[in-house]
């Protein structure tokens, strides 16, 4: 892995709150930080009516947008190691190969394309469905609270997201709110519910043991609820600075490969989520 947080911008005021996010983390995390923009030609060009300056014209305009953006990240962070990239092509499919090499990919929830009513940009979702590794899609939030969010299931594949989001809060010496919701059966009234409850906190319980013994500055708050958990980590969301999902999904479109619970946190969620997905998972 590469010691790089690398951050997709368009210029727009979305991808400022995602540099200033990414810059912020590689800051603290005393990593390098890439401003990487990509030109989607065909946006601008018309297969019939070719344009023959219009690359060297849209690479001119990113290079001053990158750099004005670079300026603007070394005036906030001076010591900050800052480069730029700009690449031809799709948005997603370039930033997904970014992502390969980099510690995490850092992209604005919405940017200068898309509809006006969508909760959440094409390239952001498309980037968080498919890209390995760590994805923080970014919304501008308000001061800092003090605690990290985790979304918390029966499957293995939170065991990444549980990594990330343990190492996340001890760095920034953060509470760690492990948000676990299930479900009450159909056929509720024919059990003991309070059995059920007791069951759901010693799963937590055990799930959590292990983490808690590598991370013992960490303090967990254990949030068990049967509500849907997208409700519940859209509700966690408000006060946390970051919230911590896994990529389960299976499907070849976005909303598939993330899984549902993921897919609705990225568009309802009131500050930054992170995606987690584990490198070679396919």
């Amino acid at each position: 892995m590469n010691d790089v947080i690398v951050v997709g911008t368009d210029g727009s005021p979305g991808a400022d709150a995602a540099v200033a996010w990414a810059a912020t983390d590689a800051a603290r995390k005393g990593l390098r930080l890439e401003l990487v923009h990509v030109i989607e030609r065909g946006t601008y060009d018309l297969p019939r009516y070719p344009i023959p300056w219009l690359l060297t014209t849209l690479g001119e305009a990113a290079e001053a947008m990158l750099e004005e953006k670079t300026e603007m990240v070394r005036a906030r962070w001076p010591g900050l190691e800052v480069t730029t990239k700009v690449k031809t092509g799709s948005a997603v499919a370039e930033l997904r190969a970014q992502a390969e090499s980099a510690t995490e990919l850092v992209v604005g929830s919405r940017g200068r394309g898309g509809f006006g009513g969508a909760l959440l940009g094409s390239v952001s979702l498309g980037v968080a469905g498919h890209a390995h590794g760590t994805v923080v899609v970014v919304r501008p939030t308000a001061a800092e609270r003090g605690q990290i969010v985790a979304g918390l299931d029966a499957t293995e594949s939170s065991e990444p997201a549980l990594a990330h989001a343990f190492a996340e809060a001890s760095l920034r010496r953060a509470a760690l709110r492990t948000v676990y919701a299930y479900a009450v059966p159909l056929h509720a009234l024919s059990l003991d519910l309070e059995r059920l409850r007791r069951a759901q906190y010693e799963f937590v319980r055990d799930r959590l043991a292990p983490w808690r013994a590598k991370h013992p500055e960490v303090n967990v708050i254990e949030d068990i609820t049967s509500v849907h958990p997208v409700a519940a980590l859209s509700e966690a969301s408000k006060d946390a600075d970051l919230v911590v999902v896994g990529n389960r999904g299976h499907g070849s479109m976005a909303s598939t490969v993330l899984g549902s619970v993921s897919h609705g946190v990225l568009h309802h969620a009131h500050c930054p989520v992170a995606v987690v997905r584990l490198r070679g998972a396919r």
